[in-house]
Order: C-alpha cells, then structure tokens, then sequence
C-alpha cells in the first residue's frame, strides 16, 4: 500500500478517536483518571456481580472521599463535570452508578465512564445546554428509567402517591448562576417543572419506613423526598445493611465525606422536620 494512503488512514482513524471522545470539565483529569485505574484495579473482581452488589462495593470505594458541594455549577458552555476527588450527594450517587456499569461493561476505560455518566446525567444521555441536565431528581428518575438504568420499585414496595408541585428553580433563578443571567433557560425550566408535575410518583412515608425495611436491599438507591416548597429530593444515598441495620452509604454535609450513615434510614427521616419519605430506585 502506499505509504501516504496508509499515512492518510492513520489520520483518519485518529481524527474518528478525537471526535469519538467526550469533552470534560475536570480541574485535575489526571488524578481522576488515576481513581479511576485504582478503581478498576481493586473493584475488578466484582465485573460478573449483579449491580445491586457492584454498586455497593462502588459505594464503599469511596469512604471517606471529600464532600464538594455545587461541584455541578460554574458550567458555562454544559459540558460533563468529572469529579471523583470530591462528591455531594448527587454526583456520589452518579459516579457510582457510572463505574458499575462500566465496569460491568465490554470495554471498562475512562471513555466508557464518561459516556455512562452523560448518559445518566443528561436527559436522553444528551448534553444540549443548561436545560438538558436533569435538575430535579424526580425528573432524573423518570428519564432513567427511560434509558433502562434503573427501576422505581417504590410503589411496589408499598408506596402511597406522591403529589409534587414542582417549580423551585424557575421562581428563585437568582440562585442558580446561569439562570440569573439566562432568563430564556429560566422559561425552559418552568417547561420542564409543569411536565414532572403532570407525572404520577410513589413514595414510603417516613411512619411507613421500618415497616418495610424487607423491601429494600443493600445496593438499593434512595431518594429522600422533601417538603420544601417547590422542591421533590433532598438528598440521595444507597442502601446498606450494617449489623442488622438498614442504613445507607452517602456524601455527608455534616461529616463533609462519603460516610455509612451511623443511624438508620427510619432514624434518620425522622431527624430531619422537612424530609417526608423515600423514593426506592434499583440499578438495572
């Protein structure tokens, strides 16, 4: 063959890899991509588990790691934010569900996360803006199961019906700092916030919790609802059972790192005035 067709092909192949690779927004790629291999070098032997077990070895792999809050913010052109030096309580969950199923995958590298984290993160796993980022959680467990990631088993657990009223974001655009300066993406999301409200969710109130604990498992995603105007879920975790205890693993704003919850998942609805119950999501 000759050399400048095969020079040619070389480039071209290169060119189709670039152009295959997800942009990111990552203020030290280096050391995610060194989590990541440590990741996959000591959670390897979990590729053929279930998801619900590999999600919450996932889980556990990040003990301790940092709590960093709005670390989704400051995204002016919405390209994916990799972060696994620090996590709130929704990029935790995220990151977990990214890496098991990249790990579970045919093709466990870096590229692969990151699709699986768009996929997860962006309505129909496409970035197209502010408004393409599944802002309210309820939203974000409708478009996945959508997508076939997870599956809400609230109401199969015993769940009541949920009524939301949803417009936070739209009538506080001051604080949210691309809203305050986009009102067009304010319009959006008021779009967004009447379409989850016409939809049907379930959730265990939180008198209803202990009665059934059975119906949760350890691996289990948990959503808890809150009855603060305008919003759905206050914070996320995932399911474990420690000594007889149904509790949950998640990014801690009180101990400011990924924490096993040292109270239970009933306590601690209990402790908080504002939170009403739980959403039950499982990884498919």
């Amino acid at each position: 063959m000759n050399t400048k067709i095969i020079a040619l092909f070389f480039c071209l192949q290169l060119f189709c890899i670039a152009k295959a690779q997800i942009p990111v927004i990552s203020s030290d790629i280096y050391k995610d991509e060194q989590i990541f291999n440590s990741y996959l070098q000591k959670i390897n032997h979990i590729k053929k588990s279930s998801p619900d077990s590999s999600l919450i070895q996932t889980a556990l792999f990040f003990l301790d790691t940092p709590y960093q809050a709005n670390t989704l913010e400051g995204n002016q052109d919405e390209q994916l934010i990799i972060n696994l030096r620090g996590l709130d309580c929704m990029t935790f969950v995220e990151t977990c569900m990214a890496l098991t199923r990249t790990i579970r995958s045919d093709n466990p590298i870096f590229e692969t996360y990151k699709k699986e984290l768009q996929t997860i993160r962006y309505r129909d796993g496409i970035i197209a803006g502010y408004t393409s980022r599944l802002h309210y959680t309820s939203d974000w467990i409708k478009d996945n199961q959508k997508k076939g990631i997870i599956n809400d088993k609230t109401k199969a657990a015993g769940g009541i019906i949920l009524p939301l009223q949803i417009n936070f974001m739209s009538t506080n655009p001051h604080l949210y700092a691309h809203l305050s300066t986009h009102p067009e993406d304010v319009k959006k999301m008021r779009y967004i916030e009447n379409s989850i409200n016409k939809r049907t969710y379930y959730y265990i109130p939180k008198e209803e919790i202990k009665n059934i604990e059975k119906n949760i498992q350890t691996g289990d995603i948990i959503c808890f609802v809150t009855s603060t105007k305008g919003l759905d879920i206050s914070h996320l975790g995932i399911a474990y059972r420690k000594d007889n205890m149904l509790t949950f693993i998640h990014a801690s704003t009180k101990a400011q790192k990924v924490i096993i919850n040292p109270e239970s998942i009933a306590d601690y609805c209990h402790s908080i005035k504002s939170n009403k119950g739980i959403i039950i999501l499982k990884l498919l």
